[in-house]
């Protein structure tokens, strides 16, 4: 099965254009899947593989203690897995229609507030360095835009429209998007930029963010200065990349922003994806009637 595991990897790397991580992810679940297979049933051929089979990995995952969310992941990448295979004419139809996802309890997303925002920009003091410079930067492009990890660290210098105030992202599914940005973040990254170039002998002038020897950004460096600097203004459980994203929707959403237009902003193929941000809001509602209204 490595050779079709492999085919479907490279589709997901050169046309999907997923991230590292994604992609590790969708590997990983195949290589468990078939090992499964071939300890259970032996060597299957993959038409072969009926719904029965994939029920029994199923079953056997949840025995070890895997969540209904994890399990849905999987069961996820093995439908994008054979909708590859049916187009690949490998196989005829995928036996993933008589599989049913488990229900996953609704899980609010987790956002710092807006006062410790104010804070991390306000108060709290950042190295005057480059690793200092490009740490405030970061976040707050972050913060801005509410752009993916994978969108940040590949964010080239001429994605940026100084004159039109725009930053143009390429996301999920090799999906183009323009995100508009404040006129003080355009001078930041102004300010960076010629920092960068003169202070630096040749750094990389494709990628807007390098670190101190002027090489393109790695994620585990944008991993921890976000954990270090929200460290110092939350107490929120995830300190991520991911949360300063919930952090922009939630506080477009709380001040009234159209869901269509958050949903253009975040990149979501579907309404559905943004509509969990609305929770957030009707929550700060219920609390503002509590506190507000004499018969609350």
């Amino acid at each position: 099965m490595e050779a079709v595991i492999q085919s479907f990897i490279d589709y997901l790397t050169f046309e999907k254009r997923y991230s590292v991580h994604t992609i590790r992810s969708y590997q990983d679940d195949l290589v468990s899947f078939f090992d499964f297979i071939q300890m259970e049933f032996g060597a299957v051929a993959l038409p072969e593989i009926s719904p029965s089979f994939i029920r029994s990995w199923l079953a056997s995952l949840k025995e070890q203690g895997l969540s209904s969310r994890s399990v849905n992941r999987k069961i996820s990448t093995l439908k994008s897995f054979y909708k590859y295979q049916i187009r690949s004419g490998v196989v005829e139809q995928s036996p993933m229609t008589a599989i049913t996802s488990p229900k996953v309890s609704k899980r609010l997303p987790v956002y710092v507030e807006q006062k410790d925002m104010t804070t991390l920009f306000g108060d709290i003091v950042f190295p005057d360095d480059w690793e200092g410079m490009t740490d405030r930067l970061l976040l707050a492009i972050f913060y801005h835009t509410g752009m993916r990890l994978s969108e940040l660290v590949n964010l080239r210098e001429k994605q940026v429209d100084i004159s039109n105030r725009t930053l143009k992202v390429l996301g999920k599914g090799n999906k183009e998007r323009v995100i508009p940005v404040s006129p003080l973040l355009v001078e930041q990254i102004q300010a960076y930029n010629r920092k960068k170039r003169a202070e630096m002998e040749a750094p990389d002038t494709v990628f807007l963010l390098v670190g101190p020897k002027g090489r393109k950004l790695y994620a585990q460096y944008v991993y921890r200065a976000v954990r270090k600097y929200l460290g110092q203004v939350t107490t929120v459980d995830k300190k991520s990349p991911h949360v300063l994203r919930h952090t922009f929707a939630t506080h477009l959403t709380n001040s009234g922003a159209d869901l269509n237009s958050v949903k253009e902003l975040l990149g979501h193929s579907s309404l559905a994806a943004t509509q969990v941000y609305t929770h957030n809001t009707i929550e700060k509602l219920k609390d503002i009637y509590k506190k507000a209204h004499p018969r609350a």
